[in-house]
This record gives structure tokens, sequence and C-alpha cells, in this order.
């Protein structure tokens, strides 16, 4: 039985600073207003490299220190977890959840955004699997999804990426999530001609399932006027 609301709001194409701000925003509303519902932010991003809090650039096979030549812009950002890569075809989500509404407990959110992905895949007939010791969902040994996350008084964002149908190219120039034996694939390896806009409402209805959630289409975000410095 479900026996919360999630409202999901669809950004399209967004600029990754919008977005981030967008997730800042929400996350500080819920932080002085405990009373506020879970929330879920859809969208794509234009191609750039994120480095988690405390990564290393070691995993990165261009020069750090001439970001200016490098492939994609590339930001520092306050989740966990190491570089990754974003691009169009790539499906992200950001829920901005209250977990003491749900379970308070790091290791058990990780495990529940893995499970959405998984869920979603076998709505799609794929099997979708975890790698013990490792975050993220995998098929065939190939990373289709990275999870990075950020939790403050237990209100969480960032959150998981789906490879749907994305240029793999950017992966080229960086150990993708430190992970350097692993490759990394995208759902149209198994299903040529699959689209993120085919894979939304599917990734909606498994956060339901998962989370016990109802949730509400919210249209597009009111985006913020300023990006994060």
């Amino acid at each position: 039985m479900q026996d919360r609301d999630c409202d999901v709001f669809d950004g399209g194409l967004m600029p990754y600073a919008q977005a981030w701000q967008w997730q800042r925003d929400r996350l500080e509303e819920r932080r002085h207003n405990g009373n506020l519902g879970d929330v879920m932010l859809l969208v794509e991003h234009p191609p750039l490299y994120t480095l988690g809090k405390g990564s290393t650039t070691a995993h990165l096979k261009f020069d750090p220190n001439n970001l200016a030549h490098a492939p994609y812009p590339v930001v520092r950002i306050e989740r966990g977890g190491e570089v990754t890569h974003h691009a169009p075809g790539q499906l992200v989500g950001y829920p901005i959840l209250n977990l003491k509404r749900h379970c308070p407990d790091l290791h058990w959110y990780l495990r529940q955004l893995e499970e959405v992905i998984i869920v979603t895949l076998a709505e799609l007939g794929l099997r979708g699997t975890r790698l013990e010791g490792l975050t993220g969902v995998w098929m065939e040994g190939v990373k289709v999804a990275a999870i990075g996350i950020k939790v403050s008084r237990w209100i969480t964002m960032h959150g998981f990426a789906l490879n749907v149908c994305p240029s793999l190219d950017g992966f080229r120039h960086i150990v993708p999530c430190g992970i350097g034996d692993r490759p990394v694939g995208s759902l149209e390896q198994w299903i040529p001609g699959i689209t993120v806009e085919q894979v939304k409402p599917i990734v909606v209805r498994s956060l339901g399932t998962v989370f016990r959630f109802q949730c509400h289409n919210a249209g597009a975000p009111k985006l913020p006027d300023s990006s994060p410095q």
C-alpha cells in the first residue's frame, strides 16, 4: 500500500548549475520546515564531468591543472563518490527526501535507489544486478547506472544517473566512479532505439513501488535565478 506522496518535476535538458541550485534550495527548505513533502527532479544534462567531494583527480585522463582543455566542463560537488559523466540520453534523478519518514540509514537509502533502477529494468525485460562492495547497477557486468548522494539532517540530494541512450564517448576520458576494470554501457545496447522519454514514466512507477509513494506529475520546475558558487 502506498502511504506517501512525492511530487515529480520534469526538467528536460537542464544545465547542471540550475539543477544543482534547485536541489540545494529544496534541501534548505526542508531543513527549516520538516513538514514539506518529498520531491524528485528528473533531467538530462549537457555533457560535463562531476567530481564527488572527496574524489581524486587521478581518475581524470586529462590534465586536471589545465581544465580549459578538458573534453567537457568539470564541476566538483558535495556528493559522495568519484568522477562521473553526464550527457544527453542519460536520465538523472534527484530525489529530495526526508529519510526520517522512511529509514534514517544511508546504506538502506543507497540500496533503495539501486532497487528503483533494478525494478525499472525488470519492467523493460532486463535484469539489473548489484556487485558486492560497489554502488550502482550492472547488466551482464556492464555498469548502466551510477549513484551518488549527499544527506544533510537526513534530507537527501543528488541521486542516480541511468544511461539510457547517451553517447559513451565522454566516459573514455575518465575512470568512471573510480572503477577501472568494469565497462560502462547503456540500455540501448540491449534495446536499440530506446529513449529517455520511454524510460521516465517507468522510473516514476518504480520510485512509487520501492518507496511506497503516490507520485504526482508536478510539471516543469521553477528554475533558480542564480547558480551555486
